[in-house]
């Protein structure tokens, strides 16, 4: 057998009596490499210090990336349902090492261009590809509890910067002498950052090889034993229809959920790409600031573990209490904490990291709870598609942001002067973006049965699968 033939669909196909709990480690494998993406902020002052240039264009990496994601997830989705996780997760892997690399000839030439191309968009094409791909084959593992599944999955992908920020701290020491991690004035080398990207690419490439080898899904018409459909169907907003990608986008359900996951990414996402510099700043007198960069790097891996305990612990939560009162929590909790943390939480280093913990626990059990919502209103036929569709409002989120926090940040002067004042326009504005959101939520309404596939019966099995039972028959 070819690598290629091996990466199809129908070889990933589960034999009888196969564990569907394997199946989520295989997806912590993809998600805990391309959540790394939250670690950025440990050297951005490093890249700022070498391309000689603003927080604003180096902040332009991530927004790249994380657009990439959104568009390659909606673009690509519908390609991976047909062609089934093992081999989208291989272009996922592909992608993203190869954006590593082409990022570090960018840093070795100083031509930061090569950045935006590698990280930016090779490597946001890898984050959005593997992004959905485990997340489709879980939801159709776990039918009877789809919050849980999709957050033990996801709350890799907020856990990745939880081992990428230390991880990328000691290798920058390990690359060079003259770099030290506990002095706030201290900047790596280019030489050290363009050996941290080459390894951090050859690794991960490594670890995603295992989820590529072990992923499988399950035969069409497969249902855990005892699971019972009508009982599910029963709660709000829960449908036992099927929902097509193309018609899914013409529904008001899903543009209201966009607008929900949009306020929510874009509240969250500016603190995480500014987090290690912001929890210096806040508490900065005279120009010098009380939380050290070694303390700093261990706040962006402390809000990493909030992070993906949040996408674990409030989707599973969201199986119980339903997906709709649980983005209540989300956006209207998170408008309280917002505007906490700008008016007072420059009081106490613990009040301020306990806040922004609370914070980016929402943020991440948005993103876990989303395709659970995605599949009470769509069903499981192309969850997957849907899913992609739906994070272009990442894509914009990714975009809003950074250049919210980045833009105010900017205006008020340069790093290292600022302090916990420069920060207060940009998070109440967060506020009112959360207001927004949580006003979409509560108008969201089941999908009217006008947008059902004619044989909702059961879930539709991808194009190709069907394809290729037409053909096992034909050949009987």
């Amino acid at each position: 057998m070819s690598l290629m033939s091996a990466l199809d669909h129908k070889h990933t196909v589960a034999p009888p009596g196969y564990s569907r709990w394997l199946i989520p480690p295989a997806a912590l494998s993809v998600h805990l490499c391309i959540g790394q993406a939250y670690a950025t902020s440990v050297y951005k002052n490093s890249f700022i210090a070498h391309f000689d240039t603003s927080q604003t264009a180096i902040g332009v990496i991530f927004s790249i990336a994380i657009v990439m994601l959104g568009l390659s997830a909606a673009v690509g989705g519908t390609w991976v349902e047909a062609n089934g996780p093992r081999k989208a997760m291989f272009v996922s892997a592909c992608c993203w090492a190869t954006g590593f690399l082409v990022s570090a000839v960018g840093i070795a030439s100083e031509q930061l261009w090569l950045v935006y191309l590698g990280y930016g968009v090779l490597g946001g094409i890898g984050l959005g590809i593997g992004y959905i791909s485990p997340v489709s084959t879980l939801i159709k593992w776990f039918p009877d509890r789809p919050g849980l599944a999709t957050g033990l999955a996801i709350m890799g992908f907020g856990g990745g910067a939880m081992v990428a920020s230390p991880l990328s701290r000691q290798l920058l020491s390990f690359y060079d002498s003259g770099y030290d991690s506990a002095n706030a004035s201290s900047v790596a080398s280019g030489g050290a950052l363009v050996a941290l990207f080459v390894t951090l690419g050859i690794g991960y490439f490594v670890v995603m090889m295992f989820g590529v080898v072990n992923v499988r899904v399950p035969p069409p018409g497969w249902s855990p034993a005892g699971f019972d459909l009508a009982a599910v169907a029963s709660r709000p907003l829960v449908t036992t229809g099927q929902v097509a990608a193309s018609n899914a986008i013409r529904t008001r359900s899903f543009w209201l959920l966009w607008i929900v996951l949009f306020c929510n990414v874009t509240a969250g996402i500016g603190i995480l790409e500014q987090a290690s510099p912001m929890i210096q700043d806040f508490f900065r007198e005279d120009g010098v600031s009380s939380v050290a960069v070694a303390a700093a790097a261990g706040f962006v891996g402390l809000l990493s573990l909030f992070n993906m305990a949040g996408r674990f612990a409030w989707s599973s939560t969201s199986d119980i209490i339903g997906r709709k009162p649980m983005y209540v929590v989300y956006l209207g909790v998170g408008m309280v904490l917002y505007a906490l943390l700008a008016s007072v939480g420059h009081a106490a280093t613990g009040l301020f990291v306990l806040l922004a913990g609370l914070i980016l626990s929402f943020y991440g059990g948005g993103f876990a709870t989303i395709p659970a919502y995605l599949r009470d209103l769509f069903g499981t036929y192309q969850v997957g598609a849907i899913h992609g569709r739906l994070l272009t409002a990442w894509s914009a989120a990714g975009i809003a942001g950074p250049l919210i926090i980045n833009g105010f940040l900017d205006a008020q002067g340069k790093p290292g002067t600022l302090t916990s004042s420069a920060y207060r326009p940009a998070l109440f504005t967060m506020v009112g973006v959360l207001a927004i959101g949580f006003v979409a939520n509560l108008l969201i309404r089941p999908v009217p049965e006008r947008f059902h596939e004619p044989d909702a019966a059961a879930p539709i099995p991808p194009p190709d699968a069907a394809k290729e039972a037409a053909e096992e028959g034909a050949a009987r």
